[in-house]
């Protein structure tokens, strides 16, 4: 079990792993203030050998749950429902970023899962979801010539 923590922006910025998902080839959780964002990697054992593929096999998936915010459906059914169109996005940022730096010669399904499991209204979940996909794949015995980093920038 290890926890990294760095100061950012006058917030603790912190990447802690080895409790949660332990079967995932890598796992972190990282926290900044209130927000708290799991990532996992896993990879199929087995390669992909049934034909030659000019892409690689990388699956990006960004839930935002509505826990984190608070937030439960009052009607009977409780589902979350389909990803909005910014989990979709930042889905997409994620793969764009990962996808240059993957091996193309790992021929192995790779699963890219960040789950937000809390929020606050001061951090975006998708920069820690960036940072932790990073960290995650590191962890991994997956082939990654990282690491990345994401931040937010703004006008005041």
């Amino acid at each position: 079990m290890g926890k990294s923590e760095r100061l950012v922006a006058g917030q603790s910025l912190s990447i802690e792993t080895g409790k949660l998902a332990q079967q995932a080839n890598g796992a972190v959780v990282v926290r900044y203030g209130d927000t708290v964002v799991l990532v996992t990697v896993c990879a199929a054992e087995e390669p992909e050998r049934e034909k030659e593929r000019d892409f690689i096999p990388l699956t990006v998936d960004y839930e935002e749950k509505l826990y984190a915010a608070g937030k439960i459906p009052g009607s009977f059914i409780r589902r979350e429902g389909r990803p909005s169109e910014e989990a979709t996005l930042t889905s997409r940022l994620i793969d764009r970023c990962l996808r240059p730096l993957l091996s193309k010669e790992f021929n192995h399904e790779i699963q890219v899962i960040a789950t937000v499991l809390s929020a606050d209204k001061e951090n975006e979940p998708d920069t820690c979801a960036i940072i932790g996909a990073s960290a995650a794949l590191a962890l991994s015995d997956i082939p990654f010539s990282g690491p990345i980093s994401g931040v937010h920038v703004g006008f005041i």
